[in-house]
């Protein structure tokens, strides 16, 4: 019987592994622009939608919960670590978020810095975005080469725009692209300063995040360690006798929810009180 439902939940966790990378993502619509679809958008996986990320968080659970049962044969054990795994997609998107808003702050100076060249150079204010995609940082040539395509087809330099802002899911590319939409729009012939001064405070504000980044790094790691290594010590004594009888028991269950409680409030409290102010997304 448990062989029948341990394969079961196995080829559960497969088959929602499965669907969620190969069924097709839906269209991004009102109904769907909450935390979660930004959250993907700003993480660069404008692809997956928010379903998809349920079903892998569920499959990651059930996936790490056999496992870990069949490891240990401790029904708390695995439910915990189950629980662990449900979290773990969720916090690899949010690594990928924080990851890709460092790589863009750090590489928008330069692009705006080829804005003010190609202005300079007589170029309009679409053909001065295309030129991005291939002049520009690598990791913003595929959303500007986008952009060009869509301009060169429909001509609509409004709605190119706000398609360009939605790829780019970043505070930076917001103000870039509204300065671009009010320039073309009223006209005016302090687009090369607005740039300048906009690329000056990226730049200095890209380098005091690094500095004071570089700096935490070492307490931040310091403090995931000591959150995980009272887990790791857990699955490897897991597997003496002794302590599968003392977790497997009601009161041992409710130690190891009150242990999970207490390092999960810790991290957390840590990761909110070294946490830099992330700059809204006002003009999205």
């Amino acid at each position: 019987m448990t062989g029948a439902l341990l394969g079961l939940t196995a080829g559960l966790g497969l088959l929602l592994i499965y669907s969620a990378f190969t069924s097709d993502a839906p269209k991004i619509g009102p109904k769907e622009d909450g935390r979660r679809r930004r959250l993907l958008n700003e993480a660069g996986l404008p692809s997956v939608s928010s379903a998809q990320l349920w079903l892998l968080q569920l499959a990651a659970a059930a996936l790490i919960a056999v496992l870990v049962l069949l490891a240990t044969s401790s029904v708390a054990i695995a439910a915990l670590f189950g629980a662990f795994g449900f979290v773990a997609p969720l916090w690899w998107v949010r690594r990928l978020h924080g990851r890709r808003q460092r790589d863009l702050r750090e590489v928008w100076p330069e692009a705006i810095d080829h804005l003010i060249s190609a202005v300079r150079a007589g170029m309009s204010i679409p053909e001065a975005l295309g030129a991005l995609s291939t002049r520009g940082p690598e990791a913003l040539r595929e959303p500007f080469a986008q952009f060009d395509a869509d301009y060169r087809t429909s001509g609509r330099f409004t709605d190119c725009l706000d398609d360009l802002k939605d790829r780019l899911a970043d505070p930076i590319g917001d103000r870039v692209c509204e300065t671009m939409r009010v320039t073309r729009e009223v006209g005016g012939n302090e687009l090369g300063t607005v740039l300048r001064t906009l690329g000056r405070f990226v730049r200095e504000e890209s380098r005091i995040r690094g500095e004071i980044e570089s700096r935490k790094q070492a307490a931040v790691n310091g403090a995931r360690l000591a959150a995980a290594a009272p887990w790791l010590v857990l699955l490897l004594l897991g597997t003496q006798s002794t302590t599968l009888a003392a977790y497997d028991t009601p009161l041992g269950f409710i130690v190891l929810l009150c242990g999970a409680a207490v390092c999960v409030v810790a991290y957390r409290l840590m990761l909110r009180l070294g946490r830099l102010p992330e700059e809204a997304r006002v003009l999205r």
